[in-house]
């Protein structure tokens, strides 16, 4: 349950930060898809790494 909390946490604050990226810069004109899948999957990423990292480093703090 701490977990899934962090989780929820954690994907609010970077959904609140990769906001202000302008990832569409990157891609070709008229690749709008291509680009809503890389910075899901880069959201994705963040989220998971950053939420393990705060995971385990409480984890080891504690115990």
């Amino acid at each position: 349950m701490t977990k899934f909390i962090l989780y929820v946490l954690v994907t609010v604050i970077t959904v609140w930060a990769m906001d202000g990226v302008n990832i569409n810069s990157i891609f070709k004109k008229g690749q709008i898809m291509k680009a809503r899948v890389v910075y899901f999957l880069i959201l994705l990423s963040i989220i998971y790494l950053v939420t393990n990292f705060i995971y385990d480093f409480v984890y080891l703090k504690i115990f």
